[in-house]
């Protein structure tokens, strides 16, 4: 059985890549996770939690003994464990070093001095900034617009600098915006979902008509699972994007949300422009193709309607999420402020 540890799995990506790992009775899963505000065990149904092939360590991946512990016993690493939402990197920069940067660099180290098959950062498209080529392939600049990007951006280039120093092996996956369930309620498409059902506005930076490449969060966690069981040999030292070659812009999107409810146009709110806000990111496609045999499976037009029905129906999910005191303070004082 291949052990693999998951960091930051409790969270978005991770939490649904855990349950894809999980379909196939070879893989047994061992996630650590700080369980900051986004982490989340509800992301996991009772079956998961029961599954003996399941475990789940609550820690803090900038924690060298607790790293090395648990490195000690798996045969690869993937590595979700991040802040992820910009604004919240534009108000406040210290947790986002701490571990989108700090907490990788204890990682790489520890897998250093403790090989494994392989190790798998999770970086984002966001260190590309906005896009001077189009599609933007693996090759783009990188010229990150936020500090949570130039984090993910360090923690990308040093994990590269690991592989190119020690000979290790380890990939760097870049994937474009995802969405789908179990997405934190902060982030654009079930914010704007979970305004709509609530008749609350839609906030909306600028223009609306920056774009992003969306993928549905299962074709990701398919692709993840490739490059897990790919020849490492074919991989180490590669970056992969993961993304569609097709773009949406944000006010494309609250339109199809609020159509879907019947709900009216007035509740979209355009709001002041975010300071350092990406205006376009659409992904070359074409190396990932090549070397996986990977595209996206679910047209947007599907997957969209899929994630509407997912936060219609699971209501329970976010509203306790949106209870909490520390999302209704974050919520008032980034957006309410915006009135």
């Amino acid at each position: 059985m291949i052990k693999v540890l998951v960091t930051g799995g409790a969270g978005f990506i991770g939490s649904n890549f855990t349950k894809e790992l999980l379909k196939d009775k070879n893989y047994k899963v061992i996630v650590l996770d700080k369980l900051t505000y986004a982490g989340n065990l509800d992301n996991f149904p009772e079956e998961i939690k029961k599954n003996h092939r399941f475990e789940f360590i609550k820690g803090d991946i900038a924690n060298r003994v607790m790293v090395q512990k648990v490195i000690k016993r798996v045969d690869a690493i993937i590595n979700f464990a991040a802040e992820t939402h910009i604004d919240r990197s534009i108000a406040s920069i210290d947790p986002f070093v701490s571990t989108d940067f700090v907490g990788t660099y204890v990682l790489l180290d520890e897998f250093r001095k403790h090989p494994k098959d392989r190790f798998i950062q999770i970086s984002t498209s966001e260190v590309y900034g906005s896009a001077q080529t189009v599609p933007m392939s693996e090759d783009h600049p990188i010229a990150p617009q936020s500090p949570y990007a130039a984090t993910k951006a360090g923690a990308d280039r040093m994990a590269y600098s690991f592989y190119k120093t020690y000979h290790l092996p380890i990939v760097v996956i870049r994937p474009f915006n995802n969405y789908g369930p179990n997405q934190y309620p902060e982030k654009l498409i079930p914010f704007f979902i979970a305004n709509a059902l609530e008749d609350k506005p839609l906030y909306v930076y600028g223009s609306g008509k920056n774009t992003r490449d969306w993928v549905y969060v299962k074709d990701c966690t398919q692709a993840l699972k490739k490059i897990l069981e790919i020849d490492i040999n074919k991989i180490k030292g590669e970056v992969f994007n993961l993304g569609s070659g097709k773009e949406y812009a944000v006010l494309e999107i609250a339109n199809i949300i609020l159509d879907y409810f019947y709900k009216p146009k007035s509740l979209i709110r355009m709001i002041a422009d975010r300071p350092g806000h990406v205006e376009r990111l659409i992904s070359g496609t074409k190396k990932v193709k090549q070397v996986l045999g990977w595209h996206t499976k679910t047209q947007f037009s599907k997957g969209i309607i899929e994630t509407i029905k997912w936060y219609e129906q699971n209501q329970w999910w976010w509203q306790k999420i949106r209870k909490r005191k520390e999302y209704q303070r974050f919520y008032k004082e980034w957006y309410e402020k915006q009135k």
